[in-house]
């Protein structure tokens, strides 16, 4: 087993920081490298025009709605292939792998073809019409057929994040996304036989991406030379493997919807002022993923760290683990900030040369700077969070963020409220677009500061696989 080790880190031993930049490096280029792909079909897409930006800004939520489903129903397989790991039993840290392999591809060819058959009352839903509608479809009936694919090579960057192995993931990302960026120009603007396709040629980039790299993804699982092994023989149900599976994922499963939907219920909000606002929230979001990427890579750092560290019953260290990324995570989110409200017409700019757009995209950035480390800092908990196995409280923590901070804050900022005492009406607020712009950055402090309370009560310290063996003292 040497040599499958020989990529792994080690976060039992050692000092942390470095182990930990060691292991979150190569998860920050893969993350930024997935929120490429967006970019890039944002800036070929800006080509064609502002209707076009607007259909794929719709679509934005939809599509990472997959993405994030495919996080939630691996999460269960960083904790217990880490804590395997940790354990020292590599065996049943390979099993882990086949059972989430299987779970995972029968959940993505369910939820492609549920999606594509309403796939027209989910663009009435998010408020499409006229040639945005048009636009979106043609873009939202491919993405459909990628979202098997893109499950698969969640379930190979997930269990080699579990063994400790962050570096072979990057590396396909890396090809990956470079198939992408020359595709996209290729199909979209029609430097090609097949003429422009206008936002289907950017589903279509993304889609021959994602086949590649769940082909590559799934032959190295089975060289079985990367830290962890797919084995044929384990491609059969393991019912109480997969009950645990699935006990520890569908909160994050839960979670990853529920961001999505309240993703979605954001840019319907949006939409209701205009294709101005929605394609400038639209190129916002896409800026502010970047800094998403960051902090959502040193979180699946510290879920390994945690992980590792539970398995080897040093809970101590797992805390330290998951304090220091926090830190480490909104200084540099904090410098991004102020980089953001420093110079936000020039970043849109890169995007679109719409003056409309980039006025209201440039204020969107100006509320936002200040508080990007909130969101960072509270992914990173989250992230230690879901390395113990307490992935409901992960959960948690994303529904208070989103709905039940979040979009009621929206509403009542952007649309105003009026109360009835007597013979006086009570009014405020009705900042309009503004108001949801505020209330992303006031639900991201509340949140964190809730995360924060919660992590030092220290319920988390308990692993999974105590769980297993001691279940009368399970958190």
């Amino acid at each position: 087993m040497a040599g499958r080790r020989a990529d792994r880190v080690d976060m039992t031993t050692g000092a942390i920081s470095p182990k930990l930049v060691t292991l979150a490096w190569p998860l920050v280029v893969g993350n930024l490298l997935q929120t490429f792909y967006n970019l890039a079909d944002m800036f070929w897409v800006g080509r064609v025009g502002t209707n076009a930006v607007a259909a794929v800004s719709l679509m934005f939520p939809t599509s990472w709605l997959f993405v994030s489903l495919a996080m939630g129903l691996t999460a269960s397989s960083v904790a217990l292939v880490s804590q395997h790991v940790g354990a020292g039993d590599d065996r049943a840290a390979d099993n882990v792998v086949a059972q989430t392999t299987l779970m995972t591809v029968v959940i993505g060819v369910v939820l492609a073809a549920f999606g594509f058959a309403f796939r027209h009352q989910l663009l009435t839903l998010v408020g499409a019409k006229g040639p945005v509608y048009v636009q979106a479809l043609g873009y939202i009936e491919v993405l459909f057929f990628s979202i098997p694919f893109t499950f698969l090579f969640f379930v190979f960057r997930a269990v080699l994040r579990g063994a400790g192995d962050t570096r072979t993931a990057m590396w396909l990302m890396v090809l990956s996304a470079g198939m992408n960026v020359v595709l996209d120009p290729i199909l979209i603007l029609g430097y090609s036989p097949l003429g422009p396709m206008g936002t289907q040629g950017a589903a279509v980039a993304t889609l021959i991406s994602r086949v590649f790299a769940a082909a590559v993804g799934v032959y190295v699982l089975l060289r079985g030379d990367w830290g962890i092994q797919l084995r044929l023989e384990d491609l059969r149900p393991d019912w109480p493997v997969l009950k645990r599976l699935a006990t520890l994922g569908y909160p994050a499963t839960i979670d990853g919807a529920a961001r999505s939907f309240a993703s979605v219920a954001m840019v319907a909000l949006v939409a209701r002022f205009g294709a101005v606002p929605t394609a400038a929230y639209g190129v916002g979001i896409r800026m502010m993923s970047v800094s998403w990427t960051v902090s959502g890579a040193v979180g699946q750092a510290a879920a390994t760290g945690v992980g590792q560290n539970l398995g080897a019953k040093t809970p101590d260290r797992a805390s330290e683990v998951t304090w220091k990324a926090t830190v480490g995570t909104m200084l540099v989110l904090f410098g991004a900030g102020g980089l953001m409200m420093a110079f936000p017409g020039v970043a849109m700019r890169v995007f679109t040369d719409d003056p409309a757009v980039v006025r209201v995209g440039a204020h969107f950035l100006r509320v936002i700077g200040p508080f990007l480390s909130f969101f960072g800092g509270l992914m990173v908990i989250q992230g230690g969070f879901r390395g113990a196995g307490s992935t409901g409280v992960a959960m948690a923590l994303s529904f208070l963020s989103r709905w039940i901070l979040r979009i009621p804050m929206a509403i009542l900022l952007a649309y105003g409220w009026t109360y009835q005492l007597g013979p006086l009406t009570l009014s405020g607020m009705a900042w309009g677009v503004n108001g949801l712009w505020w209330s992303w950055s006031l639900s991201a402090v509340g949140a964190f500061v809730v995360g924060v309370l919660w992590f030092s009560l220290g319920h988390w310290r308990q692993g999974v696989l105590d769980e297993e063996k001691a279940p009368s003292t399970a958190d």
